[in-house]
Parts: structure tokens; C-alpha cells; sequence
């Protein structure tokens, strides 16, 4: 009797989790589906497995339609920033509540807002865009510990491949600003750095919001990075630094690019 109760009590547990889930593309898979690899970990790892669809030709046709989908849905956006930071970041905290003013701010220019699409910081700018009654855009990522776009995305798009999504980020924004953030933060603040060191975009301007954050990574670049040669110090010029949120959103807003935007108050 009291063998069946603890089973019975165990099941009730079980019935109580939430069932683990997370995205493959446009794909929902939960339970023993969710425990499958990621794209990205097929496409880097070796593999001997010779299925012609576990293998890079078939990858190749893959990887082109997420391109195709993703410049057809994003073709005729218009001017917009993105704005990155912590997936981690709570709600109500002050990060969180920066995030969405920075989103209000950017859509009430008239400019739309692009997030990676997932929780935190992505979050509230999104709230925020969609508050202020302007365009909300999130490209999601197949991660094995994130479900899907927020709530407060209206376009949205879910890539399996990191470089496709990073290609959308540069193509379609004017601008970014950067909010605390990890490695997520990390590699994206990075990636358009060197694009614009290596002028593969120009005129793009890159504003981290948050001074006690960022400046300790600012030191570093500049007394060590730079002090061994390894940047110029012009390269730190690249990027700005604040906590006034209304001027990182100025900053951005009304910088020009070659395709000649500039958005007039």
C-alpha cells in the first residue's frame, strides 16, 4: 500500500515539470525529441554517419534556404537597430527596464528593433518596441536550453546556424547597442567590431550601454590588447560607451549609413 502511494505521488511529480522543449528551425520538439544534437553541432563535428542527410551537401541546401528565408522576411523592414543583452537579465531589474525604454525609444523614432528574439534584455527591448507601437523583431537560435521567441516579437524568424543569423543582424541593422551581457553578448559585440575594423560595413555605429559593465573590458582592450600591438589604439574609437540610455538611442538613430538613412526627429 504505501508502495503504490509513493508511485502514485512520484507520478504526480511527474505530471507537474514542465516538459523540456526547444526549437530546430521551425520545429517544436519536446521530450525525448528535444534531446536531439543541434544543426550547428552536426554541421562542426565530424561525423561518419554518411545519410545523405547528415552530410554537407545536403547541409549547404539547408543553410541556403535559411538565407533565402531570412532576406525575404526581413527585405522590406526598413531602418532598425539591434539591441543585445543578457537572455539571464529579470524582469523588473533595472537592465531589464533599460532594455524596453531603449526599445520604446528606438520605435518612436520610427525605426524598428531586432533582438535575438529570446528572454532577459531581448525581452524587454521587444516590449518595448511593441509599447511604443513600432516594429518588433526577434532572430532566434536553436539553443538546447531556450524554447523559443518571446512573446513581444512580431517578426519573427528561428535559425539553426549562428553565421546565418549573425549575417541578418549586420544586413538589415543600422547600429547596435549593447546591453550587460554574456558570451551571447560577447561574440555578437565582437563580430561587429572586426566588420567594421575591417570596413566590411562602415558608418555602423556600436554603443554599450552600462559604464561599471563595460569599462573594466574597455581597460583591458586599451592597456593591454593595444599595448601589445595587437589593435590600434584608433581601433577603440569603434566603439562608445554610456549610461545614458537617451543618448545611446541618439547615437544610433541618427547615424548614416551608405543606403543613406537617417531618421529626422
Amino acid at each position: 500500500m504505501v508502495g503504490m502511494q509513493r508511485q502514485n505521488q512520484q507520478a504526480k511529480n511527474f505530471d507537474s515539470l514542465p516538459d523540456p522543449a526547444r526549437r530546430k528551425g521551425s520545429v517544436v520538439l519536446r521530450r525525448g525529441q528535444a534531446q536531439t544534437e543541434q544543426s550547428d553541432s552536426y554541421l562542426l563535428d565530424t561525423r561518419e554517419d554518411q545519410d545523405f542527410t547528415h552530410t554537407d551537401p545536403w547541409r549547404v541546401l539547408r543553410i541556403q534556404a535559411e538565407f533565402v528565408e531570412g532576406f525575404g522576411a526581413l527585405a522590406g523592414l526598413g531602418p532598425a537597430i539591434s539591441v543585445f543583452g543578457s537572455a539571464r537579465t529579470s524582469r523588473g531589474s533595472e537592465r531589464y527596464l533599460q532594455a524596453e525604454k531603449i526599445g520604446e525609444l528606438i520605435a518612436s523614432a520610427g525605426v524598428a528593433v531586432i533582438t535575438g528574439g529570446g528572454p532577459g534584455a531581448m525581452e524587454a527591448a521587444n516590449k518595448g518596441a511593441v509599447s511604443a507601437g513600432g516594429v518588433s523583431v526577434g532572430l532566434g537560435i536553436e539553443l538546447p536550453f531556450e524554447t523559443g521567441l518571446n512573446e513581444w516579437v512580431d517578426l519573427g524568424i528561428n535559425f539553426r546556424y549562428f553565421f546565418a543569423r549573425k549575417t541578418m543582424f549586420v544586413k538589415y541593422s543600422q547600429g547596435f547597442i549593447v546591453l550587460p551581457g554574456g558570451y551571447g553578448t560577447l561574440d555578437e559585440l565582437f563580430e561587429a567590431l572586426t566588420l567594421v575594423q575591417t570596413e566590411k560595413v562602415t558608418g555602423f555605429p556600436i554603443v554599450l550601454v552600462g559604464t561599471s559593465y563595460w569599462l573594466p573590458l574597455l581597460e583591458w582592450l586599451r592597456n593591454t590588447v593595444a599595448e601589445e600591438g595587437a589593435i590600434s589604439v584608433a581601433d577603440l574609437d569603434l566603439i562608445q560607451l554610456t549610461d545614458d540610455i537617451e543618448e545611446a538611442v541618439d547615437i544610433v538613430v541618427n547615424s548614416a549609413r551608405p543606403n543613406g538613412f537617417i531618421v529626422e526627429k
